[in-house]
């Protein structure tokens, strides 16, 4: 397999992934992630679609990787579109189911397979989407692991404070998956950093 080819698989089969554990994570119901409880405040206090708050937000957190000298890719808009189809189907599929065991299920298991997902669609090296692209633009001085909780506790106070909701879900994104990105990418030996230039 050619490099560009594998580059495409894992850039592909990472967002897929991604999608999947995003899925999982919002059918639990028990709150998301730090950067999508800020969408959902701007969309709130605003008064304008989720998808226009997505896209002001993702625009943002990309100008300021760039401002860091992490330049975008065509990764960056894969990620958006192609996560955000699969978590339509992946919702679609899963639902949301009723019984807290199950829904405790979802979460426990969104954990591993968002740590994948991310891990591999940045080891393609093509572009990190708004979030990871944010967190890895201070790495370093601060490990990914520790900027990309900063990230998303940060979207989830804003969020808060603009009249989104939060729940034990919100606080496991912001304390765990940092981590386990960290340690899936070191079991799978991916790099996660993107090209970047140092900042001047």
């Amino acid at each position: 397999m050619s490099a560009r080819l594998a580059r495409a698989a894992l850039l592909i089969g990472g967002c897929l992934v991604l999608g999947a554990g995003v899925g999982l994570l919002l059918g639990a119901d028990l709150g998301s992630d730090g950067y999508s409880t800020l969408v959902n405040g701007v969309s709130l206090s605003l008064d304008i679609d989720f998808w226009i708050a997505n896209l002001a937000v993702g625009v943002t957190f990309v100008a300021l990787a760039a401002a860091r000298r992490l330049r975008p890719g065509v990764g960056t808009v894969v990620q958006v579109l192609l996560v955000g189809a699969t978590v339509s189907v992946a919702l679609e599929v899963l639902g949301s189911p009723d019984g807290w065991p199950t829904r405790i299920a979802f979460l426990v298991l969104a954990f591993p397979i968002l740590a994948l997902g991310i891990a591999t669609y940045l080891g393609s090296k093509t572009g990190a989407g708004p979030a990871e692209g944010a967190a890895l633009a201070w790495d370093p001085p601060i490990p990914f692991r520790w900027s990309y909780s900063v990230v998303q506790g940060g979207g989830a106070l804003g969020g808060w404070l603009l009249g989104a909701t939060i729940g034990v879900g919100t606080i496991a994104v912001i304390l765990l998956l940092g981590p386990l990105i960290d340690l899936a990418a070191r079991l799978l030996r991916i790099d996660v950093h993107q090209d970047s230039e140092p900042p001047g």
